[in-house]
């Protein structure tokens, strides 16, 4: 896929399964999980999220502390923990080059990511209860883009879809990685070159675990 390509619309009975089929949610064991992927390859994982945090800083610095300009790049690069998390969960080699992947799926990605962000502040803006839900049912998007090559609404809204369907417990899912995020922050925000990755990789073994693979290569 190329990087400016807007993705595919995916034939919906694809996903008859997953929205008819009662599913669970294990929040500790895709945790556990995404920690047993980072301590394997932590050296891999630490130099990437030391990459994205200098990006970071850098555009910061930049456009004048408004970092605009991380906000464009920040879904490609955060659909790189997905995409190696899928490799590594399908027992496959990776190298880091990998992690950089998701500029291959740029424009779908940043669009998902505007979109995103804008309904869900309306959502909060209007009233706070559809704003979290909105929030918490987006959770799958990223990975509907790389797995499926998805345009960038069809993946908002199917991502939406499935996670309705157990929608609390995705929300307890979603405090425990941000509890985790919060308490890297806490440990003087070094202890996020931790959680970062954790808990992206949980959150891609949950879809991996819920949705399935579809696709072989990201």
């Amino acid at each position: 896929m190329a990087a400016f390509d807007f993705g595919e619309k995916v034939d919906p009975t694809l996903f008859e399964r997953q929205l008819n089929a009662f599913y669970t949610i294990d929040s500790q064991r895709y945790i556990r999980q995404g920690w047993e992927m980072f301590k394997e390859n932590i050296g891999e994982f630490l130099g990437f999220t030391l990459i994205i945090l200098a990006v970071w800083i850098a555009s910061s610095l930049f456009d004048g502390g408004s970092s605009l300009l991380f906000s464009a790049i920040a879904a490609a690069l955060h659909a790189g923990y997905g995409i190696v998390a899928f490799r590594l969960a399908s027992g496959q080699r990776f190298q880091f080059n990998d992690f950089f992947r998701g500029f291959n799926y740029f424009l779908p990605l940043f669009l998902a990511s505007l979109a995103s962000s804008i309904v869900v502040c309306i959502g909060f803006v209007l009233l706070l209860v559809p704003g979290i839900y909105l929030a918490i049912g987006y959770m799958f998007t990223t990975f509907f883009v790389i797995d499926y090559r998805m345009e960038f609404w069809q993946a908002m809204e199917t991502s939406r879809a499935i996670i309705t369907r157990q929608w609390r417990s995705f929300f307890g899912f979603a405090l425990l990685l941000f509890a985790l995020n919060l308490l890297g922050a806490l440990a003087l925000g070094v202890g996020l070159l931790v959680t970062i990755p954790v808990t992206s990789c949980a959150a891609a073994i949950a879809y991996k675990e819920i949705v399935g693979l579809y696709s072989s290569e990201w």
